[in-house]
């Protein structure tokens, strides 16, 4: 088929790259613009835009995708992948058998901008990706295909995301190639939840969770929105931690948010059990990740055992 393809992060790029190595050809690829990023503010071009421009493919990237409807009418099919924005019904319309969306989720679960974070964050055992006929609608149009995986207790938001992309692609040219047999599914709104996207509010730790739901924001988020937690005006990112059993301790349970220090890291005392940070980085110094363990010893009054980190309210 002639194909055109939205998408922007690395997710979307190893979707590309799959529909690049197959028989289809892709005519027409669409990223979102370059976007500041960084302490320079530079202007930083998407992995897709990266990936077109190197194989020499057909680039666009509109503020808005009403600018492209002539280009998408001579298409046989869009295919999109964390593109970022939503689609008109017009571009919809436009290819000649419709829109199709890889997406990072077992649909109904997980709609939205943010659905391996969310499904990590909340404990699922495993997650996948769905192939799904687009609508107008935030990722509620019929799935023609989804495939599974499991959660892993030590995946990030970043591996995770990577497996999904290798998994969505070849969902993708599977569906491709059934596409005519394929029975589209309507999904279950009833079923249906949210993956809003990231905010704020997500990565700051509430000392006052257990330390299972703790550690899963810390895996879920490093290097994206990264968890941190602040003490005296200071932030501290938690790169790298683990939970730890502390039933059974002698005497009274120090309040949420308690550090105390060992040889291997710095502990939190949480409102179940306690989280062993092992990496993290501060807003001061060199601004460098560094063991927990470091950082107790040359910023002790941030990690001195007794101090109680902020809880969030």
């Amino acid at each position: 088929m002639n194909l055109g393809f939205a998408g922007t992060p690395s997710f979307a790029a190893r979707i590309l790259q799959a529909l690049i190595d197959s028989r289809h050809e892709v005519r027409l690829v669409l990223t979102q613009p370059d976007r500041r990023a960084g302490r320079g503010r530079r202007l930083v071009q998407s992995p897709v835009r990266i990936l077109a421009e190197a194989e020499g493919l057909a680039l666009r990237t509109p503020n808005r995708i009403e600018h492209e409807l002539t280009s998408l009418s001579g298409l046989d099919m869009l295919v999109v992948a964390a593109y970022g924005l939503l689609l008109p019904q017009a571009a919809l319309d436009g290819p000649a058998r419709g829109c199709v969306n890889v997406h990072a989720s077992l649909l109904p679960r997980w709609r939205g901008a943010a659905p391996v974070e969310r499904a990590i964050m909340a404990g699922d055992a495993s997650t996948g990706v769905s192939i799904m006929q687009m609508d107008a609608g935030l990722d509620t149009g019929p799935l023609l295909l989804s495939r599974s995986i499991p959660i892993r207790d030590t995946d990030t938001g970043i591996s995770l995301t990577a497996d999904l992309a290798d998994l969505g692609a070849r969902a993708l040219l599977e569906a491709l190639e059934r596409f005519d047999a394929l029975e589209p599914v309507a999904q279950d709104d009833a079923e249906a939840t949210l993956a809003p996207k990231l905010e704020d509010a997500d990565a700051r730790i509430d000392w006052r969770r257990p330390a299972r739901g703790i550690a899963r924001q810390v895996r879920a988020l490093v290097h994206r929105r990264t968890a941190y937690t602040t003490v005296g005006g200071e932030r501290v990112l938690v790169l790298e931690a683990v939970p730890l059993r502390t039933t059974g301790a002698q005497g009274a349970a120090p309040k949420a948010g308690t550090v105390s220090k060992r040889r291997d890291g710095v502990i939190v005392a949480c409102g179940e059990d306690a989280l062993l940070l092992q990496t993290v980085r501060l807003s001061r110094g060199s601004g460098r990740a560094m063991s927990a363990r470091d950082a107790a010893n040359g910023y002790p009054q941030i990690f001195a055992t007794g101090v109680r980190l902020d809880v969030a309210g």
